[in-house]
């Protein structure tokens, strides 16, 4: 039975709002398929030449912080459905300047991030077809993505059903495979048994500690979800379904994952950081092609990435737009999609990729060093404010609790807890001590600007 639990559709100037178009299994696949990004395929082979095979209790560490994160921002998101996420709830629990900088810090880090993974995309292209120049695929996939999203946003949600579909079937049948092998019924593959676990932590403490950080931000991509809720048929149906599911589905996807690979290939190999992890452990496995086979997937999952985060940065950029906290003409919607904030944020996803080429030992290294940490800001808002908002919920409405956070209090305190933790960690470490630094420096000019421009909103 369809849900009551009104939904926030905020109009334009024109009183034209944003649609609906996303169906059930759209917000179903871009949930499982959210959390599979190119950082799990690529850059957690750093993780496992630092950690070893503790690789595996960093991801559940770092799982356990995301799973009570996504939890909190779910049962906020079913009670107030909004396009704007957790920066409208940020707004709502702790006032306009904390939705202000939670919602543009975010907006930067998705735009980079395009930008990031059109580069990405490109290297890959080019390795197959070298006679072709980078910067050409770049702008392609800046054009189909921009127009993806420039239409209706089931076309959007279409995208994202079949790229997301893809990278659960790859990964899938690599677990499959690997359990297989590991229990020596693989056809022409021995099983190593446990002969690449036999030291836990070869690098010690400091090695867990890396693998840690790596793995925190390898789980990025999750709040797409509760952005696009909005523009479902269903908004609280579809949050409380995905949020319920996230457990098995990190588990699954990456701490099994995790364990799959480090059983397969010693963690020293040299194959696992200049390969990455899942080519190295399919062609231990003797498939044909592996690493052919992973580019396709990884191209995937960049692709999608891309398409999702133009979607996430142009609702984050409307939604702020309609609570009056940036220039009105970006929030202009038609045919149910706000145009503008699609056009700008993918054109500051190619000013990324041209800082790239241009200044990529200043400029481009400063935007990354900036954003290096914006996903652990707004989780801490998203603790703040479920801490605020579940008392008023539990006081005023408490019919919209569809989604309740477990253990409250409680397992919110120990999630701020671990978010601290991992501050003083990245504070230790010399390789992500000026990301801290930096997104700190932003945030806090970001927040300033945002009072600001409370106190001169409260006086008019």
């Amino acid at each position: 039975m369809p849900s009551t639990t009104p939904v926030e559709t905020p109009t334009d100037t024109d009183g034209v709002s944003l649609s609906h178009g996303l169906k059930q299994r759209h917000l179903s696949m871009i949930a499982l398929g959210g959390v599979i990004g190119a950082g799990l395929f690529v850059g957690s082979g750093a993780g496992i030449a630092a950690a070893g095979p503790s690789i595996v209790i960093a991801y559940a560490l770092s799982g356990l912080l995301v799973m009570l994160v996504m939890r909190m921002l779910g049962e906020m998101s079913a009670a107030y459905p909004s396009s704007g996420s957790f920066s409208s709830h940020a707004e709502r629990a702790i006032g306009p300047w904390a939705g202000f900088t939670a919602g543009w810090a975010f907006w930067v880090l998705l735009c980079t991030a395009v930008g990031l993974e059109g580069i990405g995309a490109a290297q890959i292209v080019h390795g197959w077809l070298p006679g072709t120049p980078e910067w050409a695929w770049v702008a392609l996939f800046m054009v189909v993505f921009c127009g993806t999203n420039l239409a209706a946003v089931n076309n959007f949600g279409e995208f994202e059903f079949w790229f997301a579909a893809l990278k659960v079937g790859a990964i899938s049948l690599f677990l499959v495979l690997g359990v297989l092998a590991l229990a020596g019924v693989l056809p022409g593959t021995d099983s190593p048994g446990g002969s690449n676990l036999t030291e836990l932590l070869p690098n010690g403490g400091e090695g867990l500690v890396i693998g840690l950080l790596a793995s925190v931000f390898a789980y990025g991509g999750l709040e797409t979800v509760t952005i696009a809720a909005a523009e479902s048929q269903d908004p609280v149906r579809g949050v409380a379904r995905a949020v319920r599911t996230a457990m098995w589905r990190i588990a699954l996807f990456y701490v099994g994952s995790m364990a799959v690979v480090v059983a397969l290939v010693p963690w020293d190999s040299p194959q696992v950081v200049e390969d990455g992890p899942y080519v190295a452990a399919l062609d231990r496995l003797g498939i044909p092609g592996a690493g052919q086979l992973m580019n396709v997937v990884v191209l995937v999952a960049l692709l999608s990435a891309m398409n999702a985060n133009i979607y996430g940065a142009s609702r984050i950029g409307y939604s702020l737009v309609e609570r009056g906290q940036g220039p009105a003409w970006l929030g202009r919607v038609s045919g149910g999609v706000p145009r503008v904030a699609v056009l700008v944020s993918s054109v500051f996803g190619f000013l990324c990729v041209l800082l790239s080429y241009w200044r990529p030992d200043d400029v481009f290294a400063w935007l990354l060093n900036m954003i290096g940490a914006v996903i652990l800001v707004v989780w801490i808002f998203i603790a703040v404010s479920q801490l605020r908002l579940r008392r008023r919920l539990e006081r005023e409405t408490p019919e919209r609790l569809a989604v309740r956070m477990w253990a409250f209090p409680w397992l919110t305190w120990v999630a701020l807890a671990g978010m601290v933790t991992v501050f003083v960690l990245m504070a230790r470490e010399p390789d992500t001590r000026v990301q801290l630094y930096s997104t700190g420096a932003m945030t806090l000019a970001l927040a300033a600007v945002g009072y600001a421009w409370q106190r001169t909103r409260a006086r008019r």
